[in-house]
């Protein structure tokens, strides 16, 4: 641990990744509790894989036009907007099964993604990277981005706190009360979206919502608040990525898939030491 310490004192990148790591466990936490919360997973994950598009659009355009500004995140903010504007007008005005429009997003992105890198001109080492995650990788620009999106997200969560829970718990009785659930439930995916942004540079596409659930199922563990959840949930994830940096840059080993297995056996542990405990209270 020592040597990461000294690491993060001597090296701007290493800077860089724990402060993206530590920007992204906000994000994370906050919407990762709406995703669990109104069992959108799979919609999440459809949202992930079909950035690919928009990221592969983004570095074709800037390697062939020569644009150094146009960072591939860009790209993926307008693909994962739109994936997730299309999934909420399907279910609400269309007649398409929704889990046919998610598998197909799912599967489409990525595909205009695999066309884009394959197009582009040199070896794509940076795109490949967002597959997997390589969150020392992180820039000034990005984290720039980061903390944009941090900032957006967690304004609009406060101001809409309470529509986003009825929409999420009782969507009947929301509509009942007024609510306009077609609105805040694309506002919703549409948060999710820019949620999984942020997470795609700590752990990439592929393990995105890993990093999304685990830590909001382990929060729901210890409360039953949402704002509870949420704020626990933010600590673990950040927890999370810091420890799972430390570890990979120690032990030479690939960060995002360290952080997901790091969260992946804090899960573990919560979900089999739960009933052992209670089970013992109870002998007691």
């Amino acid at each position: 641990m020592s040597e990461f310490i000294d690491a993060v004192a001597a090296h701007a990148f290493m800077r860089n990744a724990l402060m993206a790591g530590l920007l992204a466990s906000v994000a994370g936490g906050l919407i990762g509790t709406y995703v669990v919360s109104r069992r959108i997973t799979l919609i999440a994950g459809s949202l992930a894989h079909s950035v690919l598009a928009g990221m592969g659009a983004a570095y074709y355009l800037r390697v062939v036009n020569d644009l150094p500004w146009l960072h591939p995140l860009y790209g993926a903010i307008v693909a994962a907007l739109a994936a997730a504007i299309i999934v909420s007008m399907v279910r609400i005005y269309g007649s398409e099964r929704e889990d046919t429009i998610i598998s197909a997003l799912w599967a489409i992105g990525m595909a205009i993604g695999i066309l884009f890198i394959f197009r582009t001109p040199g070896y794509k080492t940076d795109l490949m990277t967002y597959l997997f995650g390589n969150i020392v990788m992180a820039d000034t620009q990005a984290l720039r981005l980061l903390v944009g999106l941090d900032a957006l997200i967690l304004v609009v969560v406060i101001m809409f706190y309470k529509q986003l829970l009825a929409v999420c718990f009782d969507e009947e009785f929301a509509r009942l009360r007024g609510v306009r659930i077609g609105f805040f439930y694309t506002l919703l995916l549409c948060l999710t979206a820019l949620t999984i942004v942020t997470l795609i540079y700590v752990v990439g596409i592929v393990l995105v919502i890993a990093l999304l659930t685990l830590p909001v199922a382990v929060a729901a563990r210890f409360s039953t608040r949402l704002w509870e959840i949420m704020v626990l949930a933010s600590a673990l994830s950040a927890l999370c990525t810091s420890l799972g940096l430390a570890l990979s840059y120690e032990a030479d080993l690939p960060a995002g898939a360290t952080t997901v297995l790091l969260a992946g056996a804090v899960y573990v542990l919560v979900t089999v030491a739960t009933p052992v405990s209670r089970a013992a209270r109870k002998r007691r």
